[in-house]
């Protein structure tokens, strides 16, 4: 007998955040952006003599430990040198995130002014983030932040846990978290929030004519199926999240070299996010009609895959001619965005790692957004430079629409060539949606390569809390 899947279970930021009125003594730690910073510092003389000593410059991204008269330790110093021009991932707050892994297991405050209080102690919980769930032992004592007075900490849980939520998704191997897993994460989150969800799965989904769904995830043993959480007051603005759930992905009779393979567990992180904001969204009770729609399935090999130049029906009644099989996501994306569609939403976003064209055009840590909606794109876009959660905007360029057209279906479900593929793809999705108000579409790779302040190498949710800030001020950014 194969031994049991482990159950996904919510991370906890409370473990690194502490509230601003706690009792428990805590050090002071100043973040300084040049040496000037330390002549200038409220200091004892011994301590700035061991600044001194210890060849601090303002730069160099290291803490100094300061002690204190009987050897304890003081405060911290940590240099990151001077600003970058506007660089919105150069914010000095920004570096906080950094410090929580860099310094001794403790408990820290923000030291000296800092303009946005809120924005260091998100980074503090980002940057506090580790998977262990596969390592054993009990790991080692964490830095917390006594979180600043002002701020609000019910919100600022809600963003740092959604994220750790999302890594935690992202970050489980595939053969832990297949579609069913993945649904069971998702009733867990239903469960806390007291949403509603339903599911429709394996062969059900042909019944419920959700025809592309089920045509990929049809050759996985693991069946595919649609989940649908919904919450909030009926007479709300509806808000409807649409994550890609591909569990794994390899690539379908279209199969992936196994270098492209190594990282596939992450083809979920549409899903991921939109969970992620989810919560985000229930923790806070915002003022919504809040609808999560994961298309979930494993894009894999068999005798009953799906073909390249089969035609598939869509929910929405277009046909699609299979181009490429390794271009599943946008085929499970199209038939949940056309159930979404059909209840007229104020606001409909789509998150998928889509394509390795949006990679090659702006790398990892810069999602491609896409919206014929200027003002919406403007706020996502204002927010996520001030959160640190940056986005570009790309256009939907119409005259690359006869890029995807075929000769025996309605379309194809990839492009002619091997121009543009993020925005094809972009343009595929939006062939699904006739009657949202506004529709955005998120184009994210869900991945950090490297650790940097915000957080390790490994799972990322990407745009999550960008959107949060916009949808709390109305959907005005």
């Amino acid at each position: 007998m194969p031994p049991k899947e482990k159950t996904i279970t919510a991370s906890d930021a409370a473990a690194v955040l502490t509230p601003a009125g706690s009792r428990k003594k805590s050090v002071p730690v100043w973040v300084a952006r040049n040496e000037r910073w330390a002549r200038e510092a409220p200091l004892s003389q011994m301590q700035k003599a061991w600044i001194e000593a210890q060849g601090f410059r303002g730069a160099g991204r290291k803490p100094v430990l300061l002690p204190g008269p009987e050897g304890e330790l003081a405060g911290a110093v940590f240099g990151v040198g001077e600003a970058r021009g506007n660089d919105p991932m150069d914010r000095a707050e920004l570096a906080f995130g950094q410090l929580a892994a860099a310094l001794p297991p403790g408990l820290y405050h923000p030291a000296g002014p800092i303009e946005d209080a809120e924005l260091a102690a998100a980074a503090w919980g980002l940057g506090a983030y580790r998977f262990r769930r596969y390592k054993s032992g009990n790991g080692e004592g964490v830095a917390q932040l006594k979180v600043p007075e002002g701020v609000d900490y019910e919100r600022l849980l809600a963003a740092v846990d959604g994220v750790w939520l999302g890594r935690d998704l992202i970050n489980t191997p595939a053969g832990d978290l297949g579609p069913q897993q993945l649904e069971e994460a998702t009733r867990l989150l239903a469960k806390r929030h007291g949403a509603k969800i339903t599911s429709i799965v394996g062969d059900d989904l042909r019944t419920a004519n959700f025809p592309m769904i089920h045509a990929v995830g049809r050759a996985s043993d693991r069946a595919p199926r649609l989940i649908d959480l919904t919450w909030g007051k009926a007479t709300a603005p509806r808000v409807t999240l649409v994550g890609k759930g591909i569990c794994f992905d390899t690539g379908g009779l279209d199969i992936k070299p196994a270098s492209a393979m190594l990282l596939m567990k992450k083809d979920m992180g549409g899903a991921a996010a939109a969970l992620a904001l989810a919560h985000m969204v229930m923790s806070t009770e915002l003022d919504v009609r809040l609808r999560v729609l994961i298309p979930a399935a494993e894009n894999s090999v068999a005798g009953n895959a799906f073909r390249p130049g089969d035609v598939l029906m869509s929910r929405a009644g277009k046909t699609v001619e299979i181009g490429n099989t390794d271009a599943e996501g946008r085929l499970v994306l199209a038939d949940a965005l056309a159930l979404a569609d059909e209840e007229r939403p104020d606001t409909l976003i789509s998150f998928a790692t889509l394509t390795g064209a949006a990679r090659v055009a702006l790398g990892p840590e810069l999602p491609p957004l896409y919206t014929d909606d200027d003002a919406f794109a403007e706020a996502i876009a204002k927010a996520g430079n001030r959160v640190g959660d940056p986005v570009w905007r790309m256009p939907f360029w119409t005259s690359y629409e006869p890029m995807l057209e075929s000769a025996v279906a309605d379309m194809n479900n990839v492009s002619d060539g091997p121009f543009a593929g993020s925005v094809t793809a972009a343009l595929f999705l939006r062939r699904f949606v006739r009657q949202a108000r506004r529709f955005a579409h998120f184009d994210i790779y869900a991945w950090r390569p490297a650790a940097k302040p915000l957080g390790p190498k490994g799972g990322e949710v990407q745009v999550a809390r960008a959107l949060f800030e916009v949808l709390r001020d109305g959907g005005r950014g």
